[in-house]
Parts: C-alpha cells; structure tokens; sequence
C-alpha cells in the first residue's frame, strides 16, 4: 500500500555533547535488534523494516549525528572513527549488552569499527552493500572533494537535482515520488 505523505517520528533525544541524535525504539517483544544506516540516508530508510521486525524483536533506530532528524551544524566530527565512537556509547545508553545490529553502507563500517575498536559487542551481525575504509568515495564524490568552490556555487535547483539523480541511481527498482522528496 502507498501512502501520500510518509510520517517516521524519532521522539527520543541521546546528547552527544557535539549534538542530539534522535533515535525511537519500536516494539517490546524478542531480543533487540539494532538498525543502522547509511549515507545520504536516515533511519527513514527502515520505514517498513522496523515495523515488520517490531511484531516479534525490539527494535532500535537512530539517525547518525548530521543526517535525518539528529543536529547538523557546522564543525561537527562526522568521521567513521567519532561515529563508530557514538554508536558504542548509543548502545551503552540503550543498555544493550549483546543486540543484533543490521548495517548498510558506511553504517557497515561504524558498526565494524565499534566492534573491533569500542568494545561493542553484538549478538550476530548482518552487514549489507558496506563500506570498510579506504577510497570509497569515488565518482560524484571525488570530484566534489576536488572541487569544493564549482559546487558551492551550484545554484539550488542544480544541487537539488543531483542530490535527487544521486538517490535515484542508489535504486534498482526507482524511488517513489514521496520517499525520494523525504530523502532529498
């Protein structure tokens, strides 16, 4: 079923002293499971995955510092090491001991990271289309680090249509029209 407008409410506040990171928990049954997403994307992105995943787990969603409904402001750390940092301090927060955490993107890197690096300790992980480090940032990316004063310069419309196609080419299916505009 296709609604016209898509509501997803994060009503709970984590202050992280560079921000507040909104995250929800839905569902009260079975072990918890911890979803964590990706970039350009938010917890948005769980929209019908959590709720399913609700009837039988609790379930955990947030939006990293800078993306969705958390703080974005300038001279925030948004580098994989501070997000893996909050992650593990997110968890001890929730008092989570051993979650199940599902990963995507550079979501997949920060949850291997917390691991490896911050003590996290999770029950199973399951990582999906997930960066580990490196060079990742290639194309559109590369060339925006390379020529930061060309896109500031964009006009809004242009930035505005390359957020969209950028969204749009992240599908394999396509976007429908109201979740791309909630993404962009």
């Amino acid at each position: 079923m296709h609604h016209n407008h898509v509501r997803w409410e994060l009503p709970e506040a984590y202050e992280t002293g560079d921000g507040v990171v909104r995250w929800a928990r839905l569902g009260t049954g079975g072990s918890p499971v911890v979803l964590v997403h990706g970039t350009p994307y938010s917890s948005f992105l769980w929209r019908d995955v959590a709720p399913a995943l609700a009837r039988t787990r609790t379930v955990y969603v947030f939006d990293h510092l800078g993306y969705g409904q958390s703080d974005k402001h300038e001279g925030q750390d948004l580098t994989l090491t501070t997000q893996a940092h909050r992650f593990a301090r997110l968890l001890d927060h929730w008092g989570l001991d051993e979650p199940s955490v599902v990963a995507g993107d550079i979501g997949g890197a920060v949850v291997l990271r917390a691991y490896l690096l911050e003590s996290a300790r999770y029950r199973d992980l399951t990582i999906f289309d997930a960066v580990s480090g490196g060079s990742w940032e290639r194309g559109l990316f590369r060339l925006m680090r390379e020529n930061p004063e060309v896109f500031a310069a964009l006009p809004g419309y242009a930035h505005e249509a390359l957020v969209a196609s950028h969204l749009r080419n992240a599908s394999h299916r396509g976007l429908r029209p109201d979740v791309l505009e909630a993404y962009c």
